[in-house]
Formats: C-alpha cells, sequence, structure tokens
C-alpha cells in the first residue's frame, strides 16, 4: 500500500476505483480499511476514484506522540500532500467525525482544491473542554475501554474491526485530542465553503445542533438529519448515509 512522506511523517492511502477524485477521512480510532468493512467503498468505487487516507496517528500512518504534530495545519497538509503524490488538482471530500473537522481546515487552507464538502457528525466550533476531556479520559483507561464505550453507543463490530480498533497507539490518540484542532474555532472556514456543502448528522448526535447551525450560515449547503441516531450510528448504518452521499454527488456531476 503506498505512502507519502510529508515532513517526515508517513502517511498510508489506498485508491479504489474510476471516476472524478472523492477523498475519504475516518474519525478518531478510525483506519483506512473502515470504509471498506462498512460499505462506502463497493458502493463509491463504481462511480469515483476513491482516496482513502489514514490520518496521522491512526492506521499504517506515522503516529508521533507529541501534540504539536497534530496541528490542523499539519493535518490538512497531510490530505494535500496524497493528492499531490496523485497528481490530483481537485476532489471531492467525504470527512466524518474528526475528518470532518479536518474538512474545515482543509476549507481555511486549501479550498480551491476541492469540489464540494461532504461532512458527517461535526461542526467548526470549538469544542467544549468538558467534551475533550471525557474523550481523553476514556482513552486514559485504555483502548478497550473505547471500543466497549463505541459498542455501547451502537457501534457494531466485527472480530476484525474490533481487533483493527484495538490496535490503535492510545498515546498517539491522547497526543490528537491534545492538539489545536479541538481547542480552535473553525468559523473561518464557512465563508470560504462557497462549493456545495452538505453535512449530515445523527439527531441523538451531540454535535447535532453545531451542525445545523453552521449549515444554515451557508448558501450552498444541504442538511441531513438522521432520526433517532447517535454519533457513530450513522457512520456503521451506511445503507442510511449512502443514499443521500450519492444523491448530492449525482447532482454535482449533472450540473
Amino acid at each position: 500500500m503506498p505512502y507519502v512522506n510529508n515532513h517526515g511523517v508517513r502517511i498510508r492511502y489506498e485508491v479504489e476505483g474510476n471516476g472524478p477524485p472523492l477523498v475519504l477521512l475516518q474519525g478518531l480510532t478510525g483506519y483506512l480499511e473502515l470504509w471498506h468493512q462498512l460499505g462506502y467503498v463497493d458502493s463509491l468505487k463504481r462511480d469515483y476514484k476513491l482516496i482513502l487516507i489514514d490520518m496521522r496517528g491512526h492506521g499504517g500512518s506515522d503516529k508521533p506522540h507529541d501534540p504539536e504534530a497534530y496541528k490542523l495545519e499539519l493535518l490538512v497538509t497531510d490530505v494535500v500532500a496524497v493528492m499531490d503524490d496523485l497528481n490530483v488538482s481537485k476532489a471531492h471530500f467525504l470527512g466524518y467525525s474528526a475528518g470532518g473537522r479536518i474538512g474545515f481546515g482543509l476549507a481555511i487552507y486549501a479550498p480551491e482544491r476541492f469540489h464540494s464538502f461532504i461532512i458527517g457528525g461535526a461542526f467548526p466550533y470549538e469544542f467544549s473542554q468538558d467534551s475533550v476531556n471525557g474523550i481523553l479520559q476514556l482513552l486514559k483507561m485504555g483502548i478497550m475501554a473505547v471500543v466497549d464505550a463505541f459498542e455501547k453507543r451502537g457501534f457494531e463490530t466485527t472480530p476484525q474491526m474490533k481487533s483493527r480498533l484495538l490496535a490503535n497507539d492510545t498515546e498517539a490518540l491522547v497526543a490528537f485530542m491534545l492538539s489545536n484542532m479541538w481547542r480552535a474555532s473553525l468559523e473561518d472556514a464557512l465563508p470560504k465553503m462557497t462549493m456545495p456543502c452538505l453535512f449530515f448528522v445523527g439527531e441523538a448526535d451531540p454535535n447535532f445542533a453545531g451542525a445545523k447551525k453552521c449549515a444554515n450560515l451557508m448558501r450552498n449547503a444541504e442538511f441531513i438529519s438522521i432520526p433517532g441516531l447517535g454519533h457513530l450510528e450513522v457512520i456503521s448504518q451506511s445503507q442510511l448515509a449512502l443514499p443521500h452521499i450519492t444523491k448530492f454527488l449525482e447532482k454535482i456531476k449533472q450540473s
């Protein structure tokens, strides 16, 4: 599987399918194969060239233990470095949770590289310190506690998925959560997101209000709420999210 070296940090990526490029970026603890396991790749690769990326600190990418290595600006350059390595000048973007937050960073620092943004379960506003502390406390209890919490919140894992999640480097994840991407407001992204944007979020997701608020402030954004589901359930139940994603992308293709 290919890697790109971004200023000393190796970023693993994979390419699947043919068509217009579409970057996919997962959330905290995720890995690029998860898009396969949840059904996204099979549904999208017929019409799009999928660029699956392991964020630094995740999957097969390097895992620094210094919070300074996870500055939003660096996470953004990782995505751009992969695109440059593939000679992709412009792409669509799909990110969920932490991946969606990096999407707002891409809109701040590299908006000219994207035709559209699809952001799930994320908003551009500063996270409360209580929210960050809650995640940090869980991480410090160990990765098994994190996976157990995921399963209790509706994220159904297969043995293969559970094995991959348990392989996470918790020290790297703690560093990731201590970075500036959670403390800073990313509202500067919104005026730059003039391209088509889609937000999707479960109505029981704590991020629901923030996602709806920012979508309402944007002139070219669609907002999809998924009734009754929480943060982890929405991404894991791909049959609910994918129809909205494919419809949105098809509309752009036809415009």
